[in-house]
Parts: C-alpha cells; sequence; structure tokens
C-alpha cells in the first residue's frame, strides 16, 4: 500500500509536464482526426453523445488512442449496438480549476451523457478541498445548464493519506456528495483493482497501462451500460 501512495503522489510531475504541451486545440485535433470519412460523419449525427472529461487518466496517457478507456466503453457500444459516439476530452495535467476554465470550450458540441473524471491532480498537489469542490460544482452547474437533459456520471478517486486522515476523508467523501447532489451516478473508485499494481500500470507506476485501461473502462461500463 505504501508503494502506491509513493507511486501515486509522483503523477503531480508527471501530469504538470504534460499539462504544459497539451492545449485544448490540440484535443480538438485529435477528435477532427478520428472521424475522417464523411459517411462515418452521417452515421455521427444521427448518434448521441458521450464525453469524458478529464485529465491524464481519461486522456489515456502514453498510450495510443484506442487503447484509452473511452475507446473501450465505444468499442463496448458498438458491441451493443446502442446509438452512442465517445468523445475524450482528457487533458493530461488538469485539475478541477483548469477543469473549470475548459468546460465552456468543451461544450460546443452538444452533449447526451456527461463523465467527470477531476480531482486527482488536486488532491496530489494538497490543493483546497473546498475549491476543488467548488469547482468541479461549476463544471457540473456548466453542463446542466447547457444540457439540462444531459446524464451524468462522477468517477470517484481516492486521495493518498499521507496528506492526513481529514484530508484523505474528505476528498474521498467529496464525489459521492457531488454525485448526490447533482442526480449524477457515481463510479465509486476509477481505478479499482488497477491501482498499486505494477503489473497493470506503466513504468511511472500510476498510469494504467494497457491491461490496465481494459479494467478501468469496465470499472466505467459497469455504471454507464445501465444509462444507456
Amino acid at each position: 500500500m505504501k508503494k502506491w501512495f509513493v507511486s501515486f503522489f509522483a503523477m503531480i510531475v508527471i501530469c504538470s509536464c504534460e499539462s504544459k504541451q497539451t492545449s485544448p486545440q490540440q484535443v480538438e485535433s485529435t477528435v477532427t482526426e478520428s472521424s475522417n470519412s464523411s459517411t462515418d460523419e452521417q452515421k455521427k449525427e444521427s448518434k448521441k453523445t458521450i464525453l469524458f472529461f478529464g485529465d491524464s487518466l481519461t486522456a489515456g496517457y502514453q498510450l495510443n488512442e484506442e487503447e484509452s478507456f473511452p475507446s473501450l466503453i465505444q468499442n463496448k457500444i458498438n458491441e451493443a449496438g446502442l446509438a452512442y459516439n465517445v468523445v475524450n476530452a482528457g487533458l493530461s495535467g488538469e485539475t478541477s480549476s483548469g477543469g473549470k476554465n475548459r468546460i465552456d470550450w468543451v461544450l460546443r458540441q452538444p452533449i447526451d451523457v456527461f463523465v467527470l473524471e477531476l480531482g486527482a491532480n488536486d488532491a496530489l498537489r494538497g490543493l483546497e478541498l473546498k475549491s476543488a469542490k467548488s469547482n468541479l460544482e461549476s463544471i457540473l452547474k456548466s453542463v446542466e445548464k447547457k444540457y439540462p437533459d444531459a446524464k451524468l456520471v462522477i468517477a470517484g478517486m481516492m486521495a493518498p493519506p499521507n496528506l492526513g486522515d481529514e484530508y484523505t476523508r474528505e476528498f474521498n467523501k467529496m464525489f459521492p456528495d457531488l454525485a448526490k447532489a447533482y442526480n449524477a451516478k457515481l463510479i465509486p473508485f476509477l481505478l479499482d483493482g488497477v491501482a498499486g499494481n505494477p503489473e497493470l500500470n506503466l513504468q511511472d507506476g500510476i498510469h494504467p497501462n494497457v491491461e490496465g485501461q481494459k479494467i478501468v473502462a469496465q470499472n466505467v461500463w459497469k455504471v454507464l451500460e445501465g444509462l444507456l
């Protein structure tokens, strides 16, 4: 368990570095390049949209796009014959504050399901939880205001206890509290079964590898499937 705390805390350096190199324009380019065929575009117009809004965990750090858990969710959706398209709006290094500043740009496209995966970097940097919760609430309110019929899903995270019992307890509690307040479905712990397992993470010991992403996708699908 101690190794997980140390590895998890190291995410600060990695994610901060990535944040400086990635911009909303680059995310937009990635999303655009994923659909080149005009026929595919016509098909997509008739489908609903699931937006994954998060940090490096959602972005699929150091993996190919098709190996990230949002892409794996798209595969599951296709296999189930459901009319949904997945958009991966993950941005490495993103904090709740960064997400708050970016949300209006992301909401320029219509969405039907919004999956919020942010907060881990706030904990890793020991940022004030009151501000983090306020930022996440602001994001959820923005979604509700622009797309009141959109379904909400919140990915729960866990803070390393070396930040103190009170901080850890309040951080872990923040996600179910938000889910209850905004009538959102809760993924209890996004990295359940993956965190701390070297066989399921990259060499940094933090980010899920290809096999780890499959488990994360399953954690998400358990909650998401019932909404679609």
